[in-house]
C-alpha cells in the first residue's frame, strides 16, 4: 500500500510528520509523493489561527475528492484533529481515521484498521510524549533537520490555543535527544535546528532547572554537527548562561528567535505576556553588547483587541529603534476557546491588515539598510541548492533559518558544489531580504 503525506503548519508539526512517515515505512507502507497513486493519504493539520485552519480544511477536502478515484483511506492528524475531532467525523464522512496531536504513534494501527473498513479515532490525553523508537524519515534537505526538544506550553497567552491542543510543557529526555541527533548526523545532517513551543525552559520539568545550555553543549560534541540554531526563545526566559553558550560555543549560530508579539505594556499585559517594553529593550541591548554580530528575529501580532493607535505607534517606534534583522507579523486571529476571543474592543479586519502592512513596510526598509551594510563582509554559508539556468547556488549564512529568512545567492561557473557543502563567500550585493555573494579564494 502506498501512502501520500501532507504536512501543514509549523516545523514542530513537521517533526511529528517525519516520525509518522518512519512508522509507516517500518509498518510495510511505501511512501509516495504522487497523490494519484496513493492508497492512503495522511493530512497532518494546523489549527493555530483561522488561515491555518482554512488551509487544513481545504487540503482535507482536496484529498477527500480522491476517494472517488484511487484513494482508499483518508487520515486526518494533528492540531485540527485534536481541536475539531467530532466535527471532522460528522462533517467530512470521507475521513476514515482521526488522530490527535499526542497520538501520532498510532498511525500504522489507524491505517491498518481503516483499510479493513473500520473507522479509527484516537485523541490520547495530552500527557507525556509517545514512545517511538523508529527512525523518522527526514523530509527536509539532508543537510539540516529540526530537533523537537519539548512538547506543549505552560504560558497560556490569552490569544493562543496551543496549550489546549498540545498540552502542558513536556521536555524530551536529554539522552534521547542526543541519540536522535547522532543518528541525524550519521545521515549527513550538519545543521540542527532546535524547536519547541518554547525552547528556553527546556528541562525545567525533568531536571528542575532550565537545561537548554547543557543540551546545546552535549549536542555540540557531535563531530559532524557544524551549526546549532535555536528558535522560539521567550525573552523573559533567556538567561546569562544561555547567552554565554551562544557567545562562546563555536557551533551555535549567532542567531536568536524572540517572539515578542507586542511592545506596548498594556497590550502585553492583556496578552498575558510576561515582559515589559523596558525589559525587551534591555534584553536586546544586552544581546547585542554580548554578541555584536547576533541576528535577531521576532514575531508580532497586529490588531490585538484593545490595541489603540498609540499602541500601534509604540510598535513602529520600537521596531525602528531595535532594528530587528528578521521580523514577521500576522494579524490577530480571534480563536474560540481563548480568553482574548471574549475581550471587548475587537479590531476591524481592515484596521488589523493596515497595521500589519505598516509594520512590514517599515521592516522591509530596515532589512534593506541592514543588508546594504553587510556588503564587503565574509561569511561561511551552507549550500541549499542550485539554479542551473542561472549558474547560481542558493545558500544561507548563520543569519538565515530555512524557509523563514533570506538567502545568499552565489553566481559562479563552478559546478562541483553540493547541497550541504559549506564555503566562504564575500558579500558583493544586497536586496531587500537576500544577499549576493562571491566565492572567496579560500573556497574557489
Amino acid at each position: 500500500m502506498k501512502v501520500f503525506f501532507v504536512s501543514l503548519g509549523c516545523d514542530k508539526n513537521l517533526v511529528d510528520s517525519e516520525v509518522m512517515l518512519g512508522l509507516l515505512k517500518e509498518g510495510g507502507y511505501e511512501i509516495t509523493d504522487n497523490e494519484d497513486e496513493a492508497d492512503v493519504a495522511v493530512v497532518n493539520t494546523c489549527s493555530f489561527i483561522l488561515d491555518a485552519q482554512d488551509e487544513s480544511v481545504e487540503t482535507i477536502l482536496q484529498m477527500a475528492e480522491k476517494k472517488n478515484e484511487n484513494l482508499k483511506v483518508l487520515i486526518v492528524t494533528g492540531c485540527l484533529a485534536q481541536r475539531y475531532e467530532a466535527e471532522i467525523k460528522t462533517e467530512i464522512p470521507e475521513v476514515d481515521a482521526v488522530l490527535g496531536t499526542n497520538s501520532y504513534d498510532k498511525i500504522v494501527e489507524a491505517a491498518n484498521e481503516a483499510l479493513e473498513g473500520n473507522f479509527y479515532d484516537e485523541c490520547s490525553p495530552l500527557k507525556g510524549i509517545p514512545e517511538v523508537n523508529t527512525e523518522r524519515i527526514i523530509s527536509t534537505p539532508s543537510h539540516y533537520a529540526f530537533l523537537k526538544i519539548a512538547e506543549g506550553c505552560n504560558k497560556k497567552c490569552t490569544y493562543c490555543i496551543i496549550p489546549s491542543l498540545r498540552g502542558s510543557y513536556r521536555s524530551v529526555p536529554m539522552e534521547k535527544l542526543v541519540s536522535e541527533a547522532r543518528t541525524l548526523a550519521e545521515k549527513g545532517v550538519k545543521e540542527l535546528i532546535l524547536v519547541a513551543q518554547e525552547t528556553t525552559v527546556y528541562g525545567i520539568d525533568l531536571y528542575g532547572k532550565k537545561s537548554l545550555p547543557e543540551l546545546i553543549s552535549r549536542l555540540s560534541e557531535i563531530e559532524q554537527i557544524r551549526w546549532i540554531r535555536i528558535l522560539y526563545c521567550y525573552p523573559e526566559e533567556i538567561t546569562d548562561e544561555l547567552i554565554n553558550v551562544i557567545k562562546t560555543n563555536e557551533k551555535v549560530c549567532h542567531y536568536l528567535d524572540l517572539p515578542i508579539q507586542h511592545v506596548n505594556d498594556d497590550v502585553l499585559k492583556s496578552m498575558g505576556r510576561r515582559t515589559t517594553n523596558k525589559e525587551l529593550s534591555g534584553l536586546i541591548k544586552k544581546l547585542r553588547e554580548e554578541i555584536p554580530d547576533i541576528a535577531l528575529r521576532t514575531t508580532l501580532i497586529a490588531g490585538f483587541p484593545g490595541e489603540t493607535n498609540e499602541a500601534h505607534e509604540d510598535v513602529l517606534r520600537f521596531i525602528n529603534e531595535a532594528e530587528f534583522d528578521r521580523l514577521g507579523c500576522f494579524t490577530y486571529s480571534r480563536e474560540d476557546g481563548t480568553k482574548a476571543a471574549c475581550f471587548e474592543n475587537q479590531i476591524a479586519d481592515e484596521v488589523k491588515a493596515s497595521r500589519r502592512d505598516d509594520i512590514m513596510e517599515l521592516q522591509s526598509e530596515i532589512c534593506a539598510d541592514i543588508n546594504e551594510g553587510l556588503i564587503g563582509n565574509e561569511y561561511e554559508v551552507i549550500i541549499d541548492g542550485y539554479i542551473p539556468e542561472e549558474n547560481t547556488y542558493v545558500a544561507r549564512s548563520f543569519r538565515d533559518a530555512p524557509d523563514v529568512d533570506g538567502y545568499v545567492f552565489i553566481e559562479t561557473d563552478r559546478k562541483s558544489l553540493l547541497s550541504g557543502d559549506m564555503v566562504r563567500v564575500k558579500i558583493s550585493g544586497a536586496h531587500e531580504y537576500d544577499l549576493i555573494g562571491e566565492l572567496t579564494d579560500e573556497s574557489a
